[in-house]
């Protein structure tokens, strides 16, 4: 037996957060990496080192700034968020044992 009652709700199109911040951290590596490329890099210490070195600041940032991107949308988001009537049904489950009667076999 099931109830059934009519209920509102909100649609809406959510940022995924996740991948806001992991094109970010991506994008200010590739910033690093092209700005680190125009200067030369000191001898004794080595271009890979140095784009270690600017990325420690660069990728946090770009984390931060990716996340206020979403943060932004979410809130667009929130606001174009569409109300339907939806169905809300509640289902009594039946356990796997009072569904097999007595002499039932399972087959191969």
């Amino acid at each position: 037996m099931s109830n059934d009652r009519q209920v509102d709700v909100k649609v809406r199109r959510a940022p995924k957060f996740g991948a806001f911040i992991v094109v970010g951290a991506g994008i200010a590596f590739i910033a690093t990496l092209i700005v680190t490329a125009q200067f030369p890099a000191d001898p004794n210490v080595g271009f890979g080192a140095l784009v270690a070195y600017f990325s420690l600041f660069t990728i946090p940032a770009g984390i931060l700034i990716a996340a206020v991107i979403a943060l932004l949308v979410d809130r667009r988001s929130s606001r174009r968020a569409r109300t339907v009537a939806a169905e809300e049904e509640t289902v009594q489950s039946v356990e796997l044992s009072e569904l097999e009667q007595p002499g039932d076999t399972q087959s191969e």
